[in-house]
């Protein structure tokens, strides 16, 4: 049985069924030998043993022929023999185009076995993965093998040369035959050795093997061992391709992955290995490219540890033993070129230092399959992008002093079934009829298990195949930008789980994580945490953050779990961490990663926003790094989430009992950067949704839910609402049900709805709602200290001389009550969310209230105000 499996997998209905090698052996045959040339002699071929299946036995079922003999070695290039061998890969429907051989029953063995012809067979991956919840995978066409391009009539006859041919260490023959050779290219490929040109090739299969340079030279090899072919050539070939010969079916054409030059310069190795490849993604991974005139796919990956790295996959038919990589420096990264191929699924096979061979994803693919299948996807960006003018308008513009409502999305459960590009079109519809300036996704990147929404990465390249294609994703985010819509991502930099396949013990080793649990493993959810002291880490992981700005245009990140990063001792008890170099309990090379994420990719992307969850009172966190703080934009008030819900879960009449859990944000609201977040964390594992949450009967919790988003809205910060909330939602997120859309056709919900899309009409036209959210020029409080009623009144200043009075009662009756203003007359009722329209009970002023110059509070003018039960007005001076 294969050790191998693209779908991360050892059950049997992941593999494909066995294929039948076909087992022809021709009898050997002697050209002609040119005048005054030595004649070779003649090879014995054995005769071929087979056995005829029934007619009634399925296809592939036939007992295995033992096949022929492989060519006797020699070290001296004669006259050649054609006599051929068991044929290589082949397709029954195109011999033009054959496939690999398919992998061997037995593991692969990392010492040298000297088994020059495999007799088992070797079974084929199912290459085809289950039946996803969302849209499969594209089927694609088998790359097309480059062939010969020379007329036949312009091609020169095979030259040969009785020159002695360099001596071969036959264990390094026998690594690279098996593809567990570390430099692959130093053996095989074109070699000028001691002034004569050599080229070897491996070719374990062959009857015959030659190559023919660009100059249409031809140069026939000779065996010298376990399928190694070479031969010598009168002057450099160039780019040349091979051609072998198998019995019974057309010769196999091909160009030599061996033949190439790195894809990877000195100095993308250098910064690779300083830590500051700030385009990592266009290194490493795979790429399809035009090089040394030839189209095929570029492979690079980071395998510190290993001693022999392999591409396999659907370019080899799964069998990787041709296809080894070259390390290109001591920093571990390997390489290799693979002209002729431009699409289809792989993964590296790696040798540990203790003599395994494992499977891996790629780490830095940008495309990856249809989970459960955990294969990396070649591709190639196709999107058209039409975003300029929001692009250009963005690098002007401060989001941080602008307005920003954001919606917060699952793009699997938004509307279930509906992939990137299917939901462009009734997302944006949906997002401008609310009114909300951006959208926020939970984690896009790959995770295999849809439970996690997101939060366990495997993938941090791809964007979750699930869900579409790369470019789907692009459609997504352009179709929002071209309708005015920012776009931020959740991003998860924090951990990762312990997927075999993917980036855990990615070489055998520690690679992407701390080796030491005690900092290498995060009890709270099973998963590894990243090593953030080593440079290459960072790079992959900084690298990661400018990638989703550059290559998919997001206006924002927001970081998950940023407390989790900042502690040693988060979530463990005593004995279960390490102090830092101080004996403190700071990560410090935690800290350093985010503020060089954070730096960099301000400095790189201006207008865009990096946005901190992070619930301690770790200070700084959204002061820029020059003044010694965390870098980041905005950070989430958590705090204000969790006073001011449990404030208003409580019944009307014990409120006044906990007046300081709804006026105790206003103490700190400038300490940092604040965005105000009713997030997917707030509407999961039985906390019910904000419509379950409020108290009383179902007018009672409407009520309740309007009045607590427009004061929401009207305190200092940015603000994020999670969906279904926007219409009161009765029961919480279910990430398998999706959104309960049928409550909509209820008016009482859709009343929400509306309430929702007035409230960030005004936001977005009144300035004084967020021109000043993050200093205290912009507010100034009006009555604090009714506790009594319920009560709390401030202003919001727009610092040009606007204001808007914010009145909120959070008490179940009607008040009418006297409050100073800062200027005498009329002053319009710009919002009322007991107003009938939003399904309230209609109690207010008529539209208006009109201050007299009578001063109250320490204010030169004042108006008597009707409170509605359960509401808030907000007041606008009319001019």
């Amino acid at each position: 049985m294969s050790i191998f499996s693209r779908h991360g997998s050892s059950r049997d209905d992941d593999r494909r069924e066995p294929v039948q090698p076909e087992p022809v052996v021709a009898e050997p045959v002697t050209p002609e030998p040119a005048a005054a040339e030595p004649v070779a002699p003649e090879p014995v071929a054995a005769e071929p043993v087979t056995s005829v299946p029934d007619e009634n036995d399925p296809p592939g079922t036939a007992e295995p022929p033992l096949p022929a003999e492989e060519p006797a070695a020699t070290d001296e290039l004669d006259e050649p023999s054609t006599s051929d061998e068991l044929d290589e890969p082949s397709t029954a429907d195109d011999p033009d185009e054959p496939s690999d051989p398919a992998e061997a029953d037995e593991p692969l063995l990392a010492s040298p076995v000297p088994a020059p012809v495999p007799t088992e067979e070797r079974p084929v991956l199912d290459l085809a993965p289950a039946t996803p919840a969302g849209p499969a995978e594209p089927t694609e066409e088998r790359p097309v093998v480059h062939e010969d391009p020379t007329p036949p009539d312009v091609r020169r006859e095979p030259t040969t040369s009785t020159q002695q041919l360099p001596a071969l260490d036959d264990a390094e023959v026998l690594a690279a035959a098996e593809g567990r050779h570390a430099h692959p290219h130093a053996l095989l490929g074109e070699h000028t050795v001691d002034g004569v040109t050599v080229v070897r090739v491996v070719r374990p299969l062959a009857g015959s093997v030659s190559v023919t340079g660009a100059s249409g030279e031809s140069v026939v090899l000779t065996h010298h061992a376990h399928g190694l072919w070479q031969g010598l050539a009168a002057a450099p070939l160039g780019g040349y391709q091979v051609t072998a010969e198998y019995e019974g079916g057309a010769p196999w054409v091909a160009d030599d992955p061996y033949r190439f030059s790195p894809t990877v310069g000195d100095l993308d190795l250098y910064l690779f290995g300083e830590g500051r490849h700030e385009q990592l993604w266009t290194v490493l991974g795979s790429h399809v490219r035009e090089h040394e005139g030839v189209r095929g796919t570029s492979f690079a990956v980071w395998a510190p540890h290993a001693q022999a790295v392999r591409v396999v996959g659907d370019l080899n038919g799964w069998w990787g033993d041709r296809h080894a990589m070259r390390r290109l420096d001591d920093n571990g990264v390997w390489e290799l070129f693979v002209p002729g191929v431009d699409q289809g699924s792989y993964k590296y096979q790696i040798l540990t230092p203790d003599g395994e061979w494992v499977e891996r994803a790629d780490p830095m693919a940008r495309r990856a399959e249809v989970p459960p299948a955990t294969a990396s996807v070649i591709t190639e960006a196709g999107h058209d992008w039409g975003d300029d003018a929001w692009l250009e308008r963005r690098a002007a513009t401060d989001q941080h002093a602008g307005p920003m409502s954001v919606y917060e999305l699952h793009v699997g459960s938004w509307r279930p079934g509906l992939g990137f590009r299917e939901l462009a079109d009734p997302l944006v519809d949906y997002v401008t009829a609310l009114g909300f300036t951006h959208v926020e996704f939970m984690p896009l990147a790959q995770h295999p298990f849809g439970g996690s929404w997101g939060y366990q990465v495997t993938g941090y390249y791809a964007p979750q195949s699930t869900w579409g294609s790369p470019d789907d994703l692009r459609y997504l985010i352009d179709r929002l930008h071209q309708a005015g819509i920012g776009v931020i991502v959740d991003w998860v930099p924090g951990h990762f789980p312990k997927d075999e396949w993917a980036l855990g013990r990615f070489d055998g080793r520690s690679v992407y994580e701390h080796s030491d649990p005690r900092r290498g493993e995060q009890p709270d959810w099973g998963t590894y945490v990243f090593n953030f002291g080593d440079s290459q880490v960072r790079n992959f992981l900084v690298a990661n953050a400018l990638y989703w700005f550059e290559e998919f245009h997001v206006d924002g990140l927001r970081v998950d779990a940023v407390a989790s990063m900042l502690y040693l001792d988060y979530s463990r008890n005593d004995g279960e961490w390490l102090p830092n170099e101080h004996g403190g309990r700071e990560a410090t090379e935690a800290i350093s990663f985010l503020q060089e994420t954070n730096a960099t990719a301000y400095r790189r992307h201006p207008g865009i926003v990096m946005i901190a969850e992070e619930s301690t009172s770790w200070p700084g966190v959204s002061r820029p790094t020059s003044e010694g703080g965390l870098g980041f934009g905005l950070k989430w008030n958590m705090g204000w989430m969790h006073d001011t819900l449990d404030y208003v879960e409580k019944d009307p009449l014990y409120r006044s009992y906990h007046h300081g859990e709804i006026t105790f944000s206003f103490h700190y609201a400038w300490s940092e950067n604040f965005m105000l977040p009713i997030s997917h964390d707030e509407v999961v594992y039985g906390k019910g949704s904000l419509f379950e949450k409020m108290p009383g009967d179902d007018w009672q919790k409407r009520a309740n839910l309007r009045a607590y988003l427009a004061y929401m809205w009207g305190h200092p910060g940015k603000q994020l609402l999670f969906m279904g909330s926007e219409f009161g939602q009765p029961t919480e997120w279910s990430q398998e049900l999706g959104l309960d859309w049928s409550v909509l056709d209820r008016p009482q919900h859709q009343q929400v709805f509306d309430l929702v899309s007035r409230l960030n009409q005004v936001y977005t036209s009144e300035s004084a709602l967020w021109a000043h959210d993050f200093d205290t020029e912009g507010f100034e409080w009006i009555d604090g200290g009714a506790g009594e009623q319920s009560v709390v009144a401030f202003l919001r200043k727009s610092g040009s001389g606007d204001s808007l009075a914010v009145l909120a009662n959070f008490s179940g009756q009607p008040q009418r009550m006297r409050f100073g203003l800062p200027e005498a007359g009329t002053w319009d009722e710009v919002l009322n969310t007991d107003a009938t329209i939003y399904g309230g009970s209609g109690v207010g002023n008529f539209g208006a209230v009109t201050a007299v110059d009578s001063p109250w509070a320490g204010r030169p003018a004042s108006a008597d105000v009707q409170l509605p039960p359960l509401g808030v007005v907000w007041l606008k001076l009319r001019r």
